[in-house]
């Protein structure tokens, strides 16, 4: 495997679980803390043989990890490394590291307070905070005090007070992994006054793809930007150039087709969503183009509803996304 920054850290982080229940590593985007921490820590003695549970945000950022962590083992996902997200299942008697998504360590932890079987739960990318995440740590830390001494917590992010999550988990040890796998330049090309979003994006794909010699990575608000935008792009790009689309509402297959290596020969453009923003390896990319936008969802109290707001993604969202830059 080839050294990424994480691996630097991992002795440090071997020895605080070994020394204390609960732990936050901060690393950087890039650093490869989501597909390396797991694997190093499968077979540490307080472990004894039991199994890890890693909390992943998305489905799509669930099933990746755990096919990537399951290829450095030379096996097929389901055997060693596995995963569950909403409606899928891809685990066996021979798993160890369990890959989920919030509503299933939610009901995990409902159905068995005292997670029977498993020594070792990871919150990944915890910074992207809700309520199912903050849930299944309340629970786990309740578990972990009432009935589970011997159960093990790890919260991990790129962008998150270290400081304040440590003091939430009683002064848990705080390890820190410095520096990137590559170097990332930051340019910033806003648009022409009165400009549309699609039309300056494309122009800035078209742009680029002439400046480096690999796959793009394009971050649009919502899937009718990324059909707009992928509409003024078809007829430019040159031959060797696939346009791929990614975005939750897509089948598995067809989010799977994105993030999956270029064709011998060829390059991607890929326009997603903040879907791609955590967790997500799209090998090839050189290039990450920000629209700098995003869509949440938002409760109107005057309407009584949640609406979709577009607004400016947060520093620590634009920091994600530029280390998705290979």
């Amino acid at each position: 495997m080839s050294e990424l920054p994480i691996d630097a850290v991992l002795p440090e982080l071997c020895a605080a679980l070994a020394r204390a229940p609960r732990a936050v590593l901060e690393a950087p985007p890039g650093a490869g803390k989501t597909t390396r921490v797991p694997l190093a820590l499968l077979e540490e003695n307080w472990l004894a043989g039991r199994k890890i549970i890693m909390l992943e945000p998305r489905r799509l950022a669930a099933r990746n990890a755990a096919r990537f962590m399951a290829r450095q083992l030379n096996e097929e996902v389901g055997h060693t490394v596995g995963y569950r997200v909403r409606l899928e299942t891809c685990i066996s008697a021979a798993t160890r590291i369990e890959v989920v998504t919030e509503g299933i360590l939610t009901r995990l932890l409902q159905d068995d307070p005292e997670l029977t079987g498993y020594g070792l739960v990871i919150f990944d990318e915890f910074h992207e905070r809700n309520l199912h995440a903050d849930l299944g740590l309340a629970l786990c830390l309740e578990a972990q005090q009432a009935l589970r001494a011997d159960l093990r917590l790890l919260v991990m992010s790129a962008t998150l007070d270290g400081a304040r999550v440590a003091q939430l988990l009683h002064d848990a040890p705080r390890i820190t992994s410095a520096g990137r796998s590559f170097p990332v330049e930051i340019r910033y090309a806003p648009p022409p006054r009165e400009s549309r979003l699609e039309p300056h994006v494309a122009a800035t794909v078209r742009r680029v793809l002439g400046e480096v010699t690999g796959s793009l990575l394009v971050f649009l608000p919502g899937a009718g930007e990324i059909r707009r935008t992928a509409d003024l792009l078809a007829e430019y790009l040159p031959a060797d150039t696939q346009l791929v689309s990614l975005y939750g509402d897509l089948p598995g297959a067809e989010q799977d087709r994105a993030i999956a290596p270029a064709p011998a020969g060829k390059r991607k453009v890929v326009l997603a969503t903040a879907i791609a923003e955590t967790s997500l390896t799209i090998e090839g990319v050189r290039g990450v183009i920000d629209a700098g936008l995003m869509r949440t969802a938002r409760f109107d109290p005057r309407a009584g509803m949640t609406r979709l707001v577009t607004g400016r993604v947060a520093r620590a969202n634009a920091e994600q996304r530029a280390g998705r830059d290979q």
